[in-house]
């Protein structure tokens, strides 16, 4: 299916405008886990071509006809058989994690891997051994890669090692698509409070999470992009152990005796207790300004207002809930557009094309 998709784009006249896209990009807007996975997979039936940025370190939950998949390097969007998947230049890859995903998922017939994205070799997760006790780091050997990759010391591509894939120009393929018309998402990784120029290092991960840089990894202009979508959670989470600072840090005890039921959640990489803490405006507001969204993703809403779990409508919100989210909303200066109020992507409420 996939190569009758690819023949039919249409050649672009050498005189024929450039089209300035429709392309939206995901990012979150905290510490990670703000539910980027959820919302992804709400919006996969809109569009053509999605495109995973940043390395395996980093999980997206999706939940779809009562199955949970954890994914590190396939893009939430595979619940759209329509949606061509991307694994983008800048992109790292895990062969074991790679070979997983595709099977659970049964996507090897439509994903497209660019051939200079790079290999991630068990002498990398040897050498990140340390990080891991010394700033909560994963593991997984997704820095030492880069280091690698920087030096130019035996480092490999996708085009050198992987087998049985389609290999092709990612940036090429996403930018034909764009002068053919085609919607793109490009879905970013991890959350901006980890970038490793605007986090608080050293307690940062070992590339930048803004927008810019997923369309850089993907190989597409900022021109191109329509909408910014920053994902963020009411209660904000880090990973666990030594990974750095979180302001106004809570316990799960707590917070489960305000909800009057017991949660707790894993980190979806290395199945780890996270940290939570109460809701940090100003990160939320370094984020805005530096990805400059075009709208807000608001997640575990229910986690605040347990009465209004599982609600699919603003009008079925209760009315502390929609006051808390019309003043966050002010505070943002940017309009919250996609409300979440359970795990599922069925427990969204849209607000896009109406005004709360």
């Amino acid at each position: 299916m996939i190569y009758a998709m690819i023949k039919n784009y249409h050649k672009i006249e050498k005189n024929e405008k450039i089209s300035r896209g429709n392309v939206t990009v995901v990012v979150g807007g905290q510490f990670g886990s703000e539910a980027k996975g959820k919302v992804i997979s709400f919006l996969a039936d809109e569009f053509d071509i999605a495109v995973r940025t940043g390395s395996p370190n980093a999980g997206h939950t999706v939940l779809n006809s009562g199955k949970t998949y954890r994914l590190r390097q396939i893009p939430s969007t595979f619940i759209n058989p329509n949606c061509i998947l991307c694994i983008g230049a800048g992109a790292l890859i895990s062969l074991d994690v790679l070979n997983d995903e595709v099977k659970i998922t049964g996507t090897v017939g439509r994903l497209l891997i660019d051939p200079q994205a790079g290999i991630i070799e068990d002498k990398h997760v040897a050498q990140e051994r340390r990080l891991v006790q010394q700033i909560g780091g994963t593991g997984k050997g997704c820095g030492a890669a880069l280091v690698h990759r920087i030096w130019r010391d035996d480092f490999k591509l996708a085009k050198n090692v992987l087998k049985g894939y389609k290999i092709t120009n990612v940036a090429d393929f996403l930018n034909e698509g764009i002068n053919n018309g085609k919607n793109i998402i490009v879905e970013g990784t991890q959350g901006f409070g980890l970038s490793i120029y605007h986090g608080i290092y050293p307690y940062v991960t070992s590339r930048d999470t803004t927008a810019a840089n997923f369309l850089a990894e993907a190989g597409l202009s900022p021109t191109l992009v329509k909408e910014i979508i920053l994902v963020i959670r009411t209660y904000p989470i880090r990973v666990a152990g030594n990974s750095g600072p979180l302001k106004n840090e809570i316990s799960w005890d707590v917070l489960s005796n305000r909800i009057g039921n017991k949660v707790e959640e894993l980190t979806t990489v290395t199945r780890k207790v996270r940290r939570v803490a109460e809701f940090d405006i100003g990160v939320v507001k370094k984020a805005i300004q530096i990805n400059r969204p075009t709208q807000i993703a608001l997640q575990f809403l229910n986690y605040l207002f347990p009465r209004d779990k599982g609600k699919k409508s603003w009008e079925s919100l209760s009315d502390e809930a929609k006051k808390y989210i019309k003043k966050l909303e002010r505070k943002l200066g940017v309009p919250i557009t996609l409300i979440g109020t359970s795990k599922s992507s069925s427990g969204m409420i849209d607000l896009r094309d109406k005004t709360c």
